[in-house]
C-alpha cells in the first residue's frame, strides 16, 4: 500500500485553479479507476500512462489503483494530468523519491513511448505556480511560452525518464529562460504610411487617447481599414501584467498557437462579417474566449459593419459598457476580460459611393435608410466617434504623396502624455469614466454648456450620448494639455457624433455625415 501526493493545474477561463492529484496503490484484484469529475480526455490517461510506464520500464502496480483528482467538483479535461498521473503512481509504489513533488507543479501529455507531449494553456497555469511559490515541469515545446512569466523556475523535459532522474536527485533538470524575449518590443505599422485624411488621424489619435469607439464611413479605398490597423501602432505600450493578460487569453482559445516573440503586441483583431455571436463574444459547451477577449486591451475592427448579421452586432452592447463578457452554458460558466477598443467601418451606401463627386451613386433615400436600419441606434448611440473617410481628389492625392505623414511614435508620444494625465485624474482612460466622474471632471462654463443644450436639442441626443459627448471633449482637452474644457473642445467632440443627425436624400451627398473640428459649433449654435 501507497499514497502519494502531488500538484498539477486545471484550466477553467483564463483561470488555473489547483488540482492535488492523489493516488492510492492497495492489494487486491488489478484495477486503476479515475475520480475527481474526469472528462473522457483525462479517463482515457489510464491507457497512455500505463504505456507509458511499461515502455520507460517502470513497473506498473498490480493491485488496486485509485487517482483522486481534487476538487471532486471541478472539470478536469485534457492529457494535462498525464504526467502527475504517473508520477503519482511511480510516488505510491515507491519508485521515485516522493519528497521533492511537494516543491513542484506538473503538466504534460504522455506519448506510448513516455515522452511529454505540449498541451494548451500554459502561460495560466505558469502564473498560478509562480504565486503558489513552486517549480513547474512541463514538456520542452511549452516552455518559451511560460518563461514570459518572470520569477518563475521552469524545469522542462522531453521525457518521463528525464523527470524521474530529476526527483530522484541523479541528473537535475536544468531551468529555461528567454530573457530576449521578455525585452522584445513589438512592430507596427506606421501611421506616415498614410497619404492625406488629416481630418481621420485627428480622430484616430482622439480615439487612442481616449479609448474611445470609432466608425469610419467613406466609399471604398479611401484608407479606412489602412488607418485601423494602424491604432495599436499609437496606443501605450502594454505594461508588463497587460501583456501577461492578453496573453493568458490567446493561450486559452485553443484558435492559435501563441507566439512568445510576439506577447508584447497590442491585440489586433478583425473577424469576417459572417462570424457568428458565438464566435464574437465567445462559448461552446465548453466556455472558450470570442474575439472581443481576444482583442482585451487592444483593438476589435469591424470592416463593413452593416453587413454582419445585426442579431451578432447587437451581443456587443454589453461588453462595451461593462469590459467584461459571462458566459453561461448548462453545465459550466465562464467569465472573459473584454476591454477592446472597438473600430468599425462602414461605407456610406449599398454601392459605397454616395456624395462622390462623380455621381457614381443612384441608391435612393429609402434605400440608404434602410442599409444604415442594419446597425442599431443603441448600438451606434454606444460609438464615440463617427467620421467620414471621403475619396481625395488626384490632384489632392498626388499632393499627399510627396509629403509622408506624421510618423506613429510622434503620435504615441502625444496619446501616452493624455493618457498619462487620466491615470492620475481618474485611473482609468477617459473613455471608462462613470458619471460621478463625469461630472467631476468634464465641468462646463455657460458658453459650454449653452453650445451642448443646443447641440442636444439640434440632434436629439440620448442621455448616453450626451455624457459620450463630454468624455470625448475631456479627452480632446487632455490632448491640448487643457484642465478645463472649453467650447473648442466640446465643438469638435459634437462634431463627431454627425451619423445622429436625420438622414436627408441620398442626392444631398455626405454633407450631414462628415465631421471636423469646429464643424458642430456653427451647425448647433
Amino acid at each position: 500500500m501507497g499514497l502519494c501526493v502531488l500538484h498539477s493545474r486545471a484550466r477553467v477561463g483564463i483561470h488555473a485553479p489547483e488540482v492535488v492529484v492523489e493516488v492510492h496503490t492497495a492489494s487486491g484484484l488489478p484495477a486503476l479507476s479515475i475520480v475527481g469529475l474526469p472528462e473522457m480526455a483525462v479517463k482515457e490517461s489510464k491507457d497512455r500512462v500505463r504505456g507509458a510506464l511499461l515502455n520507460a520500464h517502470f513497473h506498473f502496480p498490480a493491485g488496486r489503483v485509485t487517482i483522486n483528482l481534487a476538487p471532486a467538483d471541478l472539470p478536469k479535461e485534457g492529457g494535462r494530468f498525464d504526467l502527475p498521473i504517473a508520477l503519482g503512481i511511480l510516488g505510491a509504489s515507491g519508485q521515485i523519491r516522493a519528497e521533492p513533488l511537494a516543491r513542484h507543479e506538473f503538466i504534460g501529455e504522455l506519448a506510448l513511448t513516455g515522452a511529454l507531449r505540449p498541451v494548451s494553456a500554459v502561460l495560466p497555469a505558469a502564473l498560478a505556480a509562480r504565486e503558489a511559490g513552486r517549480a513547474l515541469v512541463l514538456p520542452r515545446l511549452n516552455a518559451e511560452e511560460a518563461a514570459l512569466v518572470g520569477g518563475l523556475e521552469i524545469l522542462p523535459a522531453e521525457h518521463l525518464l528525464e523527470v524521474c532522474d530529476h526527483l530522484n536527485g541523479q541528473t537535475p533538470l536544468r531551468p529555461f529562460s528567454a530573457p530576449n524575449l521578455r525585452r522584445q518590443r513589438p512592430e507596427y505599422a506606421d501611421l506616415a504610411d498614410v497619404r492625406g485624411q488629416e481630418q481621420a488621424k485627428r480622430a484616430l489619435e482622439i480615439a487612442a487617447a481616449g479609448g474611445h469607439s470609432l466608425l469610419f464611413i467613406g466609399p471604398p479605398g479611401t484608407g479606412k481599414s489602412m488607418l485601423a490597423t494602424r491604432l495599436p501602432g499609437i496606443l501605450p505600450e502594454l505594461s508588463e501584467g497587460e501583456a501577461l493578460e492578453t496573453a493568458a487569453i490567446r493561450s486559452v482559445s485553443g484558435r492559435e498557437p501563441l507566439d512568445p516573440a510576439r506577447w508584447r503586441e497590442r491585440p489586433f483583431r478583425s473577424p469576417h462579417h459572417t462570424a457568428s455571436g458565438v464566435a464574437l463574444v465567445g462559448g461552446g459547451s465548453n466556455p472558450r474566449p470570442g474575439e472581443i477577449s481576444l482583442a482585451h486591451l487592444g483593438v476589435l475592427f469591424l470592416d463593413e459593419l452593416p453587413e454582419f448579421d445585426r442579431r451578432v452586432l447587437e451581443v456587443l452592447r454589453e461588453p462595451l459598457e461593462s469590459g467584461h463578457i459571462h458566459i453561461s452554458r448548462a453545465a459550466r460558466q465562464a467569465e472573459f476580460p473584454a476591454r477592446f477598443q472597438l473600430v468599425a467601418a462602414m461605407n456610406p451606401c449599398p454601392c459605397g459611393y454616395l456624395g462622390d463627386e462623380n455621381g457614381r451613386c443612384r441608391c435612393t433615400a429609402e434605400q440608404v435608410l434602410r442599409y444604415r436600419a442594419r446597425i442599431s441606434g443603441p448600438l451606434l448611440d454606444r460609438i464615440d466617434l463617427q467620421v467620414e473617410v471621403p475619396r481625395l481628389a488626384p490632384e489632392r492625392l498626388a499632393a499627399a504623396a510627396d509629403h509622408a505623414g506624421e510618423p506613429s511614435v510622434c503620435v504615441r508620444d502625444r496619446v501616452a502624455a493624455a493618457r498619462a494625465r487620466q491615470q492620475t485624474r481618474a485611473n482609468k482612460p477617459n473613455a471608462a469614466l462613470g458619471v460621478p466622474e463625469i461630472e467631476r471632471d468634464c465641468l462646463l462654463d455657460d458658453a459650454g454648456r449653452a453650445l451642448l443644450t443646443q447641440a442636444l436639442q439640434r440632434l436629439a441626443l440620448s442621455a448616453r450620448a450626451y455624457h459620450r459627448i463630454l468624455k470625448v471633449a475631456r479627452t480632446i482637452a487632455d490632448l491640448a494639455d487643457s484642465d478645463t474644457l472649453d467650447t473648442q473642445h466640446l465643438s469638435e467632440a459634437v462634431g463627431y457624433r454627425r451619423l445622429d443627425r436625420a438622414l436627408p436624400g441620398a442626392s444631398s451627398g455626405l454633407g450631414t455625415i462628415g465631421s471636423g473640428r469646429n464643424s458642430a459649433a456653427g451647425r448647433a449654435g
